[in-house]
């Protein structure tokens, strides 16, 4: 995401490289192509005069440490700006009423009804809640159906009227119905409208004064940039919505929506949709999302999505069997299952610093473990257990099995010995094994 942008700031960070100092001169021609960045990533030119010139006041203004190169001080001056300008600190949905209510608006085809679906899990897996979701898309074919597949798919309630077509009535009834079924979260997707069909308009207005909502979340399609933000501001003038949604986030080269729509409605983005899957969904941080623009990664969400998958039982009995070199392949699977549990592999890499930008033009699906998972399956029970025992008939009969060559073969047993001798090196070292290493992380 955000690869123009990403590269026009690398390059105006060069302009610095070298020099002693800051100074009037080399600044400019720095900021110069700051704006150029933010304008091309569909950033209005309003704005993005307005960043350069704080950017311009506080590089300027800073008494330049020795230590600090001039370059340095320019990303992380922008860094912090750019954070500011997308909203400074991470805000939460509001849940704590019983039943919460929870209003979901936007245009056509912008991914409310998948997000609706998204947010129900969300809330069901890291919340701890009973959500329960509204079909009130009464006008698009297929919409009920939609909702009712995606709940079924996260196994979560949705509430529906199929012969009743006034989603004013079925959002009144479903809160009823929710709080008569022990469900403490209601979710309420909503037909897709435009700003300026007024009839549209009042029924979403009607539907808000009906239910109350304690949260009313504006989803946009993040990749209709300047046109998103405009679209955002028309709602709020009419809803009054207490945060934003972006959806496509991961296939958004320019950013203009995320680092704009804050600066012109003045309400947060709480959620960022990142995939197809249901569980690509994440909470929207600002400065998180600066460092992943400067190509800085971001460690800490990669180590979040790491302890959401982490079991501490399992990692105490893998340091054992390590400590007694009895990692074997079937160990080696269950690690690889963990990790495909964390997302997709391509972005999880772009999250370590440096390896965004390495990454670019490679292509990494989300099978990328197919030809191991393939190579690992094609061994019996007792090689899976005890990969000492591979020797080179054995390691051809895999190798046909799983459809792949001896060298593939050959590469991964030798990977894996490597893997178990350096795993036996961290275990040993210093008495603190996989577990004490991941309780240390999660502090």
């Amino acid at each position: 995401m955000f690869e123009g942008l990403s590269d026009r700031l690398e390059k105006s960070f060069k302009i610095l490289k070298g020099q002693g100092r800051i100074t009037e001169i080399n600044v400019a021609e720095s900021i110069k192509e700051i704006r150029k960045a933010l304008i091309e990533a569909d950033v209005s030119y309003k704005i993005a005069k307005q960043f350069t010139s704080d950017v311009k006041e506080k590089a300027l203004g800073q008494n330049v440490l020795q230590a600090v190169k001039p370059g340095e001080l320019m990303i992380k001056i922008v860094h912090d700006e750019l954070a500011e300008l997308m909203g400074g600190e991470q805000v939460d949905i509001d849940i704590n009423a019983n039943p919460a209510v929870i209003l979901i608006a936007g245009l056509q085809g912008s991914g409310k009804t998948t997000f609706a679906a998204k947010l129900a899990l969300y809330l069901k897996t890291k919340k701890g809640k009973q959500p329960m979701l509204v079909a009130g898309d009464v006008y698009r074919p297929a919409a009920i159906n939609q909702l009712k597949v995606l709940g079924e798919q996260i196994q979560v309630d949705v509430y529906t009227e199929e012969e009743n077509k006034n989603p004013v009535q079925i959002a009144k009834n479903a809160v009823k119905h929710a709080k008569n079924n022990a469900k403490n979260v209601v979710i309420v997707d909503t037909a897709g409208r435009l700003a300026v069909d007024e009839e549209m308009m009042n029924e979403i207005s009607s539907i808000k004064d009906a239910i109350n909502p304690h949260e009313i979340l504006f989803v946009v399609d993040s990749m209709t940039g300047q046109d998103a933000v405009n679209t955002a501001k028309a709602f709020n003038d009419r809803l009054d919505f207490d945060g934003v949604v972006l959806t496509k986030l991961d296939g958004d080269t320019r950013g203009g929506a995320a680092l704009t729509i804050k600066a012109i409605v003045d309400k947060p983005i709480k959620f960022v949709g990142i995939g197809e899957k249901m569980d690509a969904l994440d909470l929207f941080h600002p400065s998180r999302m600066a460092d992943r623009i400067l190509g800085m990664g971001d460690i800490v969400t990669l180590v979040e999505k790491a302890q959401e998958q982490f079991d501490e039982e399992e990692a105490r009995r893998i340091q054992k069997k390590i400590a007694k070199n009895q990692f074997n392949f079937n160990d080696f699977l269950k690690q690889i299952q963990q990790i495909k549990k964390m997302g997709n592999v391509k972005d999880l890499m772009g999250m370590i610093p440096g390896m965004g930008k390495a990454l670019r033009d490679t292509e990494i699906d989300d099978d990328a473990f197919k030809g191991i998972e393939a190579i690992i399956h094609s061994m019996t029970p007792e090689e899976r257990e005890n990969p000492k025992i591979l020797n080179g008939s054995r390691r051809k009969r895999i190798a046909r099995g799983s459809g792949n060559e001896i060298q593939e073969v050959n590469r991964l047993i030798k990977q894996f010995a490597e893997t178990s001798k350096m795993m036996k090196m961290m275990s040993s070292g210093g008495g603190r094994g996989l577990a004490q290493m991941m309780k240390g992380a999660k502090r």
